[in-house]
């Protein structure tokens, strides 16, 4: 009669104590990004806005320390996957954020779905995420690839351009920019390259082809180090000047202290640009200013600090409890939080409904190259294909 009594009573301890051995010690997130090689730029600057972010919420969540696991993807899809796998499998991650390639997105979404595990893209947005592959567990704080160049096919139209050349990057993220430029582009598409993805660095016979079709303006696309290259070939093969070129992601403030008076000119797209007057941004470009002498935001970098925000919405309004996975889409999808490009909400497949700015290069007081807003191509656009989202 003991022997029963004391096993109830260990066993009623052990109910009582349930609760609380399950309550999270701490938000556990995985950030996937690039950040060794030619391109580590992009990644460390996401990873220095998503510290800033964490800085300004006290580096907690509902009161939760928040931990965060950095793996790099080595740009490679392969990569990409084993370390998605590894964050969700060993670490037992809450969120996974990150991501600059849409190669590496496509390649990670399968095991974060699978698993349940919310997956936010700070930059990757391929078309196939936005339509039949969208999930509950899968949201975007950037855009949808092909939103960007349809901006800028819309400012090409304004501008009058007859005729383009297309270039760009042979991967999911390159095609679906292209694709975007030509379904809002009036004019004629006289020629249309895409190059290997991401060894090529010599854009020669490109530029060679490009400059024989004689169209009204160039469309490129590659960022990072390629962009680099291309805007110093651009000038090499005489073009600049005689051929205007029109631009997404290859002129951004990372790769603008290279490209220096070769980006003066050059016209480019974007959903952020550092001299968006909200209060947010102001904070965001000051503090990290401040942070990290001698770095500048980007785009980049500003996806990232609003993904950090985002996350820590949901986990605040659920006060640190995500185990209802339905109720963690659903305060996610409210995106109650103050983002650096003003006004945010997402549409029916977690892919922002947003302004598209046209941004140009200037000198700044201090005699440096920085980015400016100019005016405003399109407002709360939403992308093409959300209609091929089954979610509502």
């Amino acid at each position: 009669m003991m022997r029963k009594t004391l096993l109830a009573a260990t066993a009623a301890l052990l109910l009582a104590a349930g609760p609380a051995m399950a309550q999270k010690k701490s938000i556990k997130i995985g950030f996937v990004s690039t950040f060794s090689g030619p391109v580590a730029v992009i990644g460390n600057n996401m990873r220095d806005s998503f510290e800033l972010a964490l800085d300004h919420m006290g580096r907690k969540m509902a009161g939760l320390p928040v931990e965060v696991i950095y793996e790099d993807d080595g740009l490679k899809p392969g990569t990409g996957l084993q370390k998605t796998q590894k964050l969700i499998q060993s670490d037992h991650v809450d969120f996974l954020v990150g991501y600059i390639w849409s190669n590496v997105m496509l390649a990670s979404l399968k095991p974060a779905v699978d698993s349940k595990t919310f997956i936010i893209s700070a930059n990757a947005g391929p078309h196939q995420i936005a339509g039949e592959l969208c999930s509950p567990y899968f949201f975007s704080t950037s855009w949808q690839n092909d939103q960007t160049p349809q901006a800028m096919g819309l400012y090409m139209n304004q501008k009058g351009v007859k005729s383009v050349f297309l270039i760009g990057p042979n991967y999911a993220a390159g095609k679906d920019m292209l694709a975007g430029v030509v379904s809002t582009f009036k004019g004629k598409v006289v020629g249309r390259e895409l190059t290997t993805w991401p060894t090529q660095l010599d854009f020669s016979a490109e530029l060679a082809k490009a400059k024989a079709a004689n169209p009204d303006a160039i469309f490129v696309f590659y960022p990072g180090k390629a962009g680099v290259q291309f805007l110093s070939q651009y000038a090499q093969a005489g073009l600049k000047g005689k051929i205007p070129l029109y631009t997404a992601f290859t002129i951004d403030e990372l790769s603008l202290p290279l490209q220096k008076d070769l980006a003066l000119g050059v016209p480019g797209a974007q959903e952020w640009v550092n001299d968006l007057p909200n209060d947010a941004n102001k904070k965001f470009v000051a503090d990290f200013l401040k942070k990290y002498p001698g770095k500048r935001p980007s785009f980049y970098g500003a996806q990232s600090y609003d993904a950090a925000n985002l996350i820590a919405s949901a986990v605040n309004a659920l006060k640190g409890d995500l185990s209802d996975k339905t109720k963690v889409e659903a305060a996610l999808k409210k995106a109650d939080f103050k983002s650096v490009r003003g006004n945010f909400r997402f549409g029916n497949n977690h892919f922002p409904i947003e302004n598209f700015y046209l941004q140009d290069v200037v000198k700044n007081a201090e005699g440096e190259f920085v980015l400016k807003t100019v005016a405003t191509i399109v407002k709360d656009n939403q992308d093409m294909y959300h209609d091929k989202c089954p979610m509502k």
